[in-house]
């Protein structure tokens, strides 16, 4: 209930209490004024200096009295006969069993949810060894029918040599992607660690691009003319001997051959690993160093 309404019902008491009051002030009055004559309405000096009846004695006129209302009197309702007494209708109650049967696997046979949470963890599974595998197979596996680890036809002798070097007479290495190796001149004569291994054919040799330091690329630096490596300063000569920085011995090289048709194949399944030379073959710098 709210505060508005509240306040509406005790306005509603306080005026019906205040109507009350005044109807039995009236009636007070009313009732007194008939048993005591007229005289008691009139105040004393008025009487007093009344002198027109004086010695004539009046009879006051007689005031009906109000006949008591008639009280109505409730006849007496007769008892209502007895409501017969309804019969509840009987009620049966049903029971369901339930009756739980243990079945076998087989002849439950394999639900949605399970078909996919096996087909899932199947694929992961030959996802995750699929992959370990052909890591693994590709990791000790090399292979022998093309790219690095086989041996790479680079082509006509002929046609390399002249690709070595330009019009100034200044070496170009020719890159072969495949075999991961710089093709450059060989010197007329080798140094003695050379000797037996074949590391020259043709004329040429085949230098492999990774630095021996920390295995970067080694670029070649044209105004210098040698192998310069960005990574921490390691410098080689035109075919690969050490002069400075940080490396241990001079680049790697592959073992090279000319086959019958005269062309030039590179054995990069072969990794020739060499010591510092302790007189350089060739001659660097030629020129200003790229780094």
């Amino acid at each position: 209930m709210t505060t508005t309404n509240l306040i509406l019902i005790g306005v509603a008491v306080v005026a019906i209490f205040g109507a009350l009051g005044a109807f039995a002030v009236a009636f007070r009055r009313t009732r007194s004024t008939a048993d005591e004559g007229w005289e008691s309405g009139v105040e004393r000096d008025a009487i007093a200096a009344d002198q027109s009846m004086r010695g004539v004695r009046v009879e006051p006129l007689p005031i009906p009295k109000p006949e008591p209302e008639p009280v109505a009197v409730e006849a007496e309702a007769e008892p209502e006969p007895e409501a017969e007494l309804e019969r509840e209708p009987s009620a049966v109650m049903v029971v369901e069993a339930q009756r739980v049967v243990e079945v076998s696997p087989e002849e439950a046979g394999v639900t949605r949810r399970q078909f996919f949470n096996r087909a899932m963890g199947a694929f992961f599974g030959l996802w995750a060894a699929g992959g370990i595998g052909l890591g693994f197979l590709a990791f000790f596996w090399p292979r022998v029918s093309g790219g690095f680890g086989a041996d790479i036809n680079v082509g006509s002798v002929n046609d390399i040599q002249g690709d070595l070097t330009d019009s100034d007479g200044n070496v170009v290495p020719l890159f072969i992607p495949e075999a991961r190796a710089y093709v450059v001149p060989a010197p007329a004569t080798l140094s003695e660690q050379y000797e037996g291994r074949n590391v020259a054919a043709g004329g040429m040799m085949a230098l492999y691009q990774r630095c021996v330091h920390l295995g970067c690329r080694v670029p070649w630096c044209t105004t210098s003319q040698g192998f310069e490596c960005p990574c921490h300063g390691s410098k080689y000569n035109g075919i690969g001997e050490y002069f400075d920085g940080p490396a241990p011995r001079n680049l790697d090289r592959f073992s090279v051959e000319v086959n019958d048709s005269n062309e030039l194949i590179i054995h990069t399944g072969t990794i020739i690993e060499t010591p510092r030379a302790p007189s350089p073959s060739v001659e660097y710098p030629q020129g200003p160093s790229c780094i």
